[in-house]
């Protein structure tokens, strides 16, 4: 059977994962995350980039270990040897992706109306479309694409940043003021946690990596560290130009602020940069959902036809062209700050699952070879996946009721569907 074609270098990889992270989160959810923590904003990024070191860390160590497309089913198999709980947590990982990749793709539409006038679902439905196509045509395609809006939406955010360290703010800024004071801090680090997570999908494209279990580990690392360190940033500028509760009520903060620094000319530079992020997130997206979906079949829990390589672009086109429809479903619904918490929520569950693997197999598989391993450990034991599973559960409870309902809802379609799929399968050995 053919198999997936393996193109991406570090520096692919790498860059992958920066526009994974670096996306629509960044350029919507800052202002809400500045009406909670204040001036102290940065906090919520810094805490935000430590959680998110905390599970790259924990992926790291499993990628070297399992290299395999439907990453965090193979890990939580491996981890736990349970074949219902591996599905669920890679069925809803897929799931979320479908579902991001259709909200982020309605954001598109809502800032392509400032330049072309077409409805947002019209503008959203062909992004999918075309970045499909993208997608079909091969992974080498898509990785240079990612590049290059990566280097982009980065050069965005660098400019955010020069602007906001060289502007000349008349009254210096509190970077400890939070309005609600550590409470405040808190909320706002559950929201903008949104603007972390993708990087998770690195570990989904390993079949397509050169040498995975070295390469896997150090970009899944680098990735995280340099988003974080963007992050900070960009939150500690932004504050300097536009005063926290200004950024509150803005619908588009990081362009206000270059529209404050440079003038009005650079609100449609930030505009356009952002439509590129925000394309960025999607292509990623689809890419990542689409091996999902390949790699749970190649393990026998989805259709296999879904497992099925086109013979010319090595890519899974009928798990791309599901991947395509499913997106254009839930165009017709969908709030992004709504989604953006139903998507952490389930990632929270993802993340607690993975570090709990990272712990379990330590003591389970110690003999499989671990190209990377988890740093600070006593004896065999691994203290940060620790303090991942606990700031993860810490989350899980801090979520408004409609989104856990909504997450519990996507849970159960996914018992559904392992019922009839292993039914099916013993029907037709």
């Amino acid at each position: 059977m053919s198999e997936l074609k393996r193109h991406m270098g570090l520096f692919q990889l790498t860059m992958y994962g920066v526009g994974l992270i670096l996306g629509a989160g960044i350029y919507v959810l800052i202002g809400e995350a500045t009406g909670f923590a204040g001036d102290a904003v940065w906090i919520a990024f810094a805490l935000g980039s430590v959680v998110a070191l905390f599970a790259g860390f924990s992926y790291a160590e499993l990628s070297s270990m399992f290299p395999k497309a439907a990453a965090e089913y193979v890990f939580i198999k491996n981890a736990f040897k349970n074949n219902f709980f591996a599905f669920l947590i890679g069925w809803l990982t897929a799931v979320t992706s479908i579902i991001t990749a259709a909200t982020v793709a309605l954001g598109f539409g809502g800032y392509f109306a400032e330049f072309v006038n077409l409805p947002i679902i019209i503008s959203a439905i062909g992004l999918l479309i075309v970045l499909s196509i993208v997608n079909f045509i091969g992974i080498k395609e898509s990785a240079w694409a990612n590049t290059i809006f990566t280097i982009i939406e980065a050069s965005g955010l660098i400019l955010i940043i020069i602007i906001g360290f060289t502007f000349a703010n008349p009254e210096p800024v509190n970077y400890t003021e939070s309005p609600s004071g550590f409470v405040g801090i808190a909320i706002a680090f559950v929201l903008i946690f949104f603007a972390f997570i993708g990087f998770e999908d690195m570990a989904n494209v390993a079949e397509e990596v050169k040498k995975p279990k070295k390469t896997l580990p150090r970009a899944i690392i680098l990735s995280v560290v340099i988003s974080g360190i963007i992050y900070v940033l960009v939150s500690l500028a932004v504050v300097r130009v536009v005063n926290w509760e200004e950024l509150a009520t803005s619908s588009a903060p990081i362009a206000l602020v270059a529209e404050r620094g440079l003038g009005s000319e650079a609100h449609i530079l930030l505009s356009a940069i952002a439509l590129f992020a925000i394309t960025n997130t999607v292509l990623i997206t689809l890419v990542a959902g689409s091996r999902i979906f390949y790699g749970m079949a190649k393990e026998k829990v989805f259709p296999s036809i879904l497992e099925k390589i086109h013979f010319k672009t090595k890519t899974p086109w009928i798990a791309i062209i599901v991947i395509l429809l499913t997106s254009i479903s839930f165009t017709f619904i969908g709030d992004i700050v709504i989604v953006a918490n139903i998507t952490v929520f389930a990632i929270v569950i993802t993340f607690a699952t993975i570090n709990l693997a990272v712990i379990v197999l330590r003591y389970t598989e110690p003999d499989i070879e671990r190209k990377f391993t988890v740093p600070i450990n006593i004896g065999k034991f691994p203290i940060l996946p620790l303090l991942g599973l606990g700031i993860s559960v810490y989350m899980a409870f801090q979520f408004e009721i409609e989104v856990v309902l909504v997450g519990l809802a996507i849970i159960g379609i996914g018992v559904v569907f392992y019922k009839v799929s292993k039914k099916q399968n013993n029907l037709n050995p």
